[in-house]
């Protein structure tokens, strides 16, 4: 396959890096030191045993250069690609795929599903697509949904660094042509073949609103706290907070077509057995990043309001990370 990867940290590196090693014709999208840094050595890959590998591919920061794709991952921060979707369009032939691979809510979440535009709305969400410039770039029709389980990062440009974990789920966000269509098996293939878990789901948008439901907590108080997950879980005030925050989140997927049957405590007892890591939320407030927290609580809080939910715990949440982060310069004022 012919595949562009838009964003080239951390995930996006180590989805190109597999990818191209697997003999797929694999090109970047990307500019400045990273841009130069894969033109110089490509993508360096460092496993968690400490081998290092380097994968040569096409780079370049004009769209137009790279041409028309089979498939195009985006792998940016949520607040980058209100931007960038409009400049996508020389990647796009007519068969090209677009499966992003991004933390939170997408831009397509509720206007995909009738129940979902039925409670809420189908406008898109101002929180992660102001003005629907995304949705107009990247039409519903062209994507597959994609859920990332792995951890990794990038400790330099055009280095990343691969954790734990290699699962991916992808699946339609329409029903029609069908959560596991014939495209979801494609892309799943290929996938599968550069070493990843890659699973077709029939109902991708309960997969995203179950990731969502377990990190929009342990992100947003991990950047407010800089402590790492296993002191966020054992601190008894914080694990209550958390627990109120997930049973208000749970209320929203319920009446949205993405209900939530594990407990809370389930969930956090998932997060437990990770050990102790920094989430990417503080390993971005640390590099003094700009914070994902639109598509991770901001969309979460925007879809509430409209439902008419009270969301004490998650407004808190969203108020008090978005002050920090403002006053650090991590978020638009």
């Amino acid at each position: 396959m012919r595949i562009s990867v838009v964003g080239l940290g951390a995930i996006g590196g180590l989805l190109a890096a597999r990818l191209a090693a697997a003999g797929h014709s694999v090109s970047a999208l990307a500019r400045g030191a990273t841009l130069a840094a894969l033109r110089e050595h490509g993508v360096r890959l460092r496993s968690a045993a400490g081998d290092e590998t380097a994968q040569r591919i096409e780079a370049s920061e004009s769209a137009a250069a790279l041409g028309p794709q089979d498939l195009v991952v985006i792998a940016l921060k949520g607040p980058a690609l209100i931007d960038v979707a409009p400049t996508l369009a020389p990647l796009l032939g007519p068969d090209t795929l677009v499966m992003p691979a991004m933390n939170g809510v997408p831009w397509w979440f509720l206007a995909a599903d009738a129940r979902a535009s039925a409670a809420a709305g189908s406008e898109p969400l101002a929180s992660v697509d102001p003005g629907g410039r995304v949705a107009a770039a990247l039409p519903l029709e062209r994507v597959l949904g994609c859920v990332v389980h792995l951890t990794c990062s990038s400790p330099a440009p055009g280095v990343v660094q691969h954790g734990f974990g290699d699962r991916l789920i992808v699946g339609e966000p329409l029903r029609d042509p069908g959560g596991d269509s014939k495209r979801t098996h494609t892309v799943c293939a290929a996938l599968a073949g550069a070493g990843f878990k890659a699973e077709a789901s029939t109902d991708i948008r309960r997969e995203i609103w179950y990731k969502l439901w377990g990190n929009m907590t342990m992100n947003p108080v991990s950047a407010l706290t800089g402590a790492l997950t296993d002191r966020i879980l054992d601190d008894p005030l914080v694990h209550q907070f958390i627990l109120r925050t997930m049973i208000e989140a749970a209320q929203i997927g319920a009446r949205i077509g993405c209900p939530i049957e594990q407990s809370g405590e389930a969930r956090m007892a998932v997060t437990r057995q990770l050990g102790g890591f920094k989430t990417s939320m503080l390993q971005d407030a640390l590099a003094n990043r700009t914070l994902e927290l639109d598509a991770l609580v901001g969309a979460v809080h925007e879809i509430g309001q409209r439902l008419g939910i009270e969301m004490p715990n998650i407004g808190a949440l969203l108020g008090l990370t978005r002050l920090m982060a403002q006053e650090r310069g991590l978020y638009p004022r």
